[in-house]
């Protein structure tokens, strides 16, 4: 069998020891592998009748090639955000140009199944969350034989309880509080983490509670700043160091307001988030008169090596994927469910993404973790 696999999306720690362990369980029994460059995108701009842009889509991977990439975070592949069922006229390839639609964003699936079949790609494994595997399923349902691995540092995607690059996303943003601890009580401030999650905001929530936040604002929840503001002098007051955090998602939204967007939409329909925790810090500045420390972790919570939770899901899901994909098995997504590694249809990541479970997870007076029973729930929680 000839497999093709795929970045796509954000870059997460785990990426590379997937990528590896995909290739080093299938060549020794004499399958081939070809990596396919920056997602999706890689296969929008090869050009089959130009075969040296095509070699830039795509490479060869054997045990040789991969025999260290484990050792680093990211993806020796690259990845983007590309869609290929919706590029704008701005990103379509100048040899694609005379097949674009009318007006508006063009469907080029038809030219990415022909790549699929020039490449003789027998089965397709795409690593990424909601966006990247969203058209994994449209081509499940073109009839490309695919296996999903599910990547993402917000765990939102529906049908599995843990992505790649969540655990370490959490250590990392738990590190990154506990250090600026020593600033915040060294000037007896109030401060404010922003950290992602664009409709989830299960790192905000799990960095809190693991962290011991005082505060935690979700995605889920609008908040008043008043409120907050109130919250958090309380803690600070009770604080023998007289200093009070709270974790605040990108996507949280204050009451009566709106997500904080910049920048035009992406070809998933996204627009860049970010601010909210810079403009919560300017509001509690003028509500307290406290001095305010707002950081905002972002990327430094994607980069890096995988820590071992990640390096060995990731590692798993690889080997999953490759028995299925050998097998013959199509439409399948590998996750986690209840402790276990299983696999489900890839159907279920149209869901939309997941979300906390408000009533069980946050208590929304208080704006903090609620967790009080976790018996039945999954390791990571949701």
């Amino acid at each position: 069998m000839r497999i093709g696999i795929l970045t796509g999306g954000g870059d997460v720690p785990g990426l590379n020891p997937c990528i590896k362990a995909v290739v080093n369980r299938v060549v020794d029994d004499g399958h081939e592998v070809v990596g396919i460059r920056r997602g999706w995108a890689g296969l929008l701009e090869c050009d089959l009748e130009d075969p040296e842009r095509s070699e830039t889509c795509v490479r060869e991977l054997n045990p040789q090639v991969v025999r260290t990439i484990d050792r680093s975070g990211g993806t020796i592949l690259h990845t983007s955000r590309a869609n290929p069922g919706r590029v704008k006229p701005g990103n379509v390839p100048a040899f694609l140009q005379d097949r674009m639609a009318d007006d508006g964003p063009s469907d080029f699936t038809p030219h990415i199944l022909e790549v699929l079949s020039r490449l003789r790609i027998d089965a397709l494994i795409p690593i990424g969350g909601d966006d990247t595997l969203s058209y994994a399923l449209r081509m499940h349902e073109e009839g490309v034989p695919v296996v999903a691995i599910p990547k993402t540092m917000d765990n939102d995607v529906h049908g599995t309880d843990y992505c790649i690059g969540f655990s370490t996303a959490i250590t990392r943003s738990v590190n990154f509080i506990h250090n600026l601890r020593t600033s915040a009580g060294s000037h007896e401030r109030l401060a404010i983490i922003e950290l992602f999650g664009r409709y989830s905001g299960e790192t905000s929530l799990i960095s809190a509670y693991l962290a011991g936040v005082d505060r935690a604002i979700i995605s889920e929840v609008p908040f008043s700043i008043d409120k907050l503001a109130e919250k958090l002098l309380g803690d600070k007051r009770n604080n023998p160091s007289g200093y009070a955090m709270v974790t605040i998602s990108e996507g949280a939204v204050m009451e009566g307001g709106h997500l904080l967007l910049s920048g035009e939409a992406d070809a998933y329909g996204h627009r860049k988030l970010g601010g909210v925790g810079a403009l919560t810090g300017e509001l509690l500045k003028e509500r307290t008169g406290e001095g305010i420390i707002s950081q905002t972790v972002g990327y430094l919570m994607r980069s890096g090596t995988p820590d071992s939770l990640d390096l060995m899901v990731a590692t798993n899901y690889a080997v999953m994927a490759a028995d299925l994909a050998v097998a013959g098995d199509r439409g399948r997504m590998v996750a986690l469910r209840s402790g276990t590694y299983t696999n489900v249809p890839i159907s279920v990541t149209g869901e939309g993404a997941r979300r906390v479970d408000v009533d069980a997870l946050y208590d929304i007076d208080e704006y903090r973790p609620k967790v009080r029973h976790v018996a039945g729930k999954p390791m990571f929680l949701y």
